[in-house]
């Protein structure tokens, strides 16, 4: 099987690099371009029959293989059609190089990454592990932003530049899972797929490195603290785009509830602003059987909880999207004893900019109306959290059209509907034009049963090369070689 699949590939390469001549290109024959459509479905056959290039063939000697073939096309027949047929070859050869090679090597780099988690702005291990392999791909490092964030730069030309994103920590829960790369940190668990992220940027750095088929500058990020600690937000106040300048930005983050190696990509809002507040109403405590007597704030709490919805239903946009959610009620400590005060603590998420900036006003002004109706009064404390993730419509376009040449149009999913969550990329995107894109790990079935933050989640590995491929896709589109 081996030898005849090595055969086969052999026969391809003979055909675009001696037997086919421009002239035979351009001719417009029938029988040519007959040949031509067989030896492309060849090639794509040869290329993707697995098991030579994962037993038989090292990860450079088939990305030198890809250089080569990139190489011939440009020089021996620039402008041509034959030009443009190479380069589509080597796009199909750099894909499989990375999903049939690299799989195995980022599986372990991901399941090291599981095994040993690390909370915001302590991800010390993990971040020393991405500088190391950075630095093993002969990629130039920066250190520091934000505490224990990486950067890693790749010029080759000159040309435009662009970033791509991954985030490193993991969330403080105690993981279920008992297979071998389960935490081995209590209390600690990569349960959102950062382990995920940074070994799918660390596959496409390392694909990038070794091939340059592009031309321009790459700058990988790697972001600390995206799980509340807002670690993106101060990698721009450090000035991550003074010292990284980029022309653009895009992000990734793996999405349960879509098919495995499915994308959706949507331009403006795809996550939302996600705020907190602490809303305090003071009454009148005093014996609980003799209620006349007090002003009981959990009565007037409770009227307010139910006020604070009609915010939506009653003065937003009905098209508009907001949400209001009480997640505490605090009161009380006896059961004889009506208290003087209640404390209410929840979040609030928006899409919109001018939504969100009129929802303190609203909510206050609801809270206060019922109090006084009621003989109490209330104290609002309303913090802003992550503003909206709005990718730009250029950036979109693009990061569709990379998903698109790698899987395919029908595995696509555009304008997906938005989700509720919040993410600290929305800092950068407001620093810069990007895209931030989902990438499918199953539809919640099966082995990948799971759901992001749940204490038996775990990456589907499946996807890793997908995710890599899709990161070189979408530079070797947007930095083409001259």
């Amino acid at each position: 099987m081996v030898s005849s699949m090595k055969n086969e590939l052999q026969a391809v390469l003979k055909f675009w690099f001696e037997e086919l001549t421009p002239e035979d290109w351009y001719s417009g024959s029938a029988e040519i371009d007959e040949q031509i459509r067989e030896k492309f479905a060849a090639t794509h056959t040869a290329v993707a029959a697995g098991e030579y290039w994962k037993e038989r063939v090292t990860p450079e000697a088939y990305l030198a293989e890809i250089i080569v073939l990139d190489q011939f096309s440009r020089n021996m027949f620039r402008d041509t059609r034959k030009a443009f047929a190479f380069d589509d070859m080597a796009l199909c050869l750099a894909q499989h190089a990375i999903a049939a090679k690299f799989h195995e090597e980022m599986t372990t780099w991901r399941r090291d990454i599981h095994r040993h988690p690390e909370l915001a702005f302590e991800e010390t291990r993990t971040s020393n592990f991405v500088a190391e392999k950075l630095t093993e791909f002969g990629i130039e490092i920066h250190r520091g932003l934000a505490t224990t964030g990486v950067v890693g730069t790749i010029r080759n030309g000159e040309g435009p530049s662009i970033g791509l994103r991954a985030d490193l920590d993991a969330l403080p829960l105690e993981e279920k899972n008992t297979f071998e790369h389960a935490s081995v940190n209590p209390g600690k668990m990569h349960a959102c797929g950062h382990d995920g992220h940074t070994t799918m940027l660390l596959g496409a750095a390392k694909y990038l490195a070794a091939s340059k088929n592009f031309q321009g500058t790459v700058h990988f990020i790697f972001q600390p603290a995206e799980e509340g600690g807002g670690g993106g937000e101060i990698m721009v106040k450090e000035g991550l785009f003074e010292k990284f300048p980029v022309d653009s930005v895009f992000g990734m983050h793996n999405w349960a509830g879509l098919e495995a190696g499915h994308f959706g990509v949507g331009a403006g809002p795809i996550m939302a602003a996600a705020d907190t507040f602490d809303l305090i109403i003071h009454g009148k405590g005093g014996h609980a059987a003799m209620p006349h007597q007090c002003i009981d704030p959990i009565i007037v709490a409770s009227q307010v909880l139910n006020a604070l919805q009609s915010i939506s239903s009653r003065s937003t946009h009905p098209v508009d999207s907001l949400v209001i959610s009480v997640t505490q009620i605090h009161a009380g400590d006896a059961y004889n004893i009506i208290p003087d005060t209640v404390r209410m603590h929840g979040t609030v998420r928006t899409f919109l900019p001018e939504t969100r900036n009129e929802i303190p006003s609203k909510m206050l002004t609801v809270s206060e109306g019922v109090c006084t109706a009621m003989g109490a009064s209330c104290e609002l404390n309303y913090v802003n959290g992550y503003p909206a993730t709005i990718n730009s419509v250029t950036e979109t376009d693009i990061s569709a059209k990379a998903a698109i040449d790698l899987v395919g149009e029908d595995k696509v999913v555009r304008n997906p509907t938005p989700s509720m969550g919040s993410e600290d990329f929305s800092y950068m995107l407001q620093a810069r034009p990007g895209c931030y894109v989902w990438l499918g790990i199953g539809l919640g079935e099966g082995e990948h049963a799971c759901i992001l933050h749940s204490s038996n989640y775990d990456f589907n590995d499946d996807v890793l090369p997908i995710g890599a491929a899709y990161w070189a896709t979408l530079v070797e589109n947007e930095l083409p070689n001259a």
